[in-house]
């Protein structure tokens, strides 16, 4: 798991560019709640850039026609002022947080333990991976939160190959970024 430190580039992959990221305008039911995202992996915001103007398309956001996604670069500039939790692997403790903030409802000790961060950085839950979170959350490994169902999902989730993620909650924490220039990425 890559550290937060002043210096490190982030990436973040979406429809349009994000200069000025708004907390009000991110979705609440992400990994590790409402927030704006970064990954340290280029590829992976390439990714995102790429779901993103698809769903863009499908809310008529922009139109059909669009060529083009992008990747904002930002620098992290002052993370010695935030109060940030990391989770070095995707474990038991992850995967209930992830639950907690995508179902409202389960693990709310948990989410409530998470809420005063300004960062929560982790492995994440992508596109491979949802089948799985989605099974665990719907109990087919067996009730969610067992010993069995919990032991199910994370070995199949195969953690060691998943990429990370920064989620930025708080106004202070946006603040502690700076924005360095987007790329174009090709829809075709």
């Amino acid at each position: 798991m890559n550290e937060l430190k002043n210096g490190i580039v982030l990436y973040h992959g979406s429809y349009c560019v994000v200069e000025n990221p708004d907390l009000t305008k991110c979705a609440m039911y992400k990994d590790f709640g409402q927030g704006f995202y970064l990954t340290t992996s280029k590829e992976q915001a390439k990714s995102f850039a790429k779901i993103s103007a698809t769903k863009a398309k499908l809310k008529g956001l922009i139109p059909y026609s669009e060529k083009f996604a992008y990747i904002s670069f930002f620098k992290m500039c002052d993370s010695d002022s935030l109060k940030t939790f990391a989770f070095e692997t995707a474990n038991l403790e992850w995967l209930h947080t992830i639950v907690a903030h995508r179902r409202n409802g389960v693990f709310p000790n948990i989410k409530i333990s998470m809420q005063d961060y300004d960062v929560i950085s982790g492995k994440i839950a992508n596109d491979d991976t949802n089948a799985t979170i989605i099974a665990y959350m719907d109990n087919v490994f067996g009730k969610m939160g067992s010993d069995q169902a919990d032991k199910m999902c994370i070995s199949l989730l195969l953690p060691e190959r998943l990429k990370d993620q920064f989620c930025f909650r708080s106004e202070k924490a946006i603040a502690a970024l700076e924005f360095l220039k987007s790329e174009k990425v090709s829809l075709e």
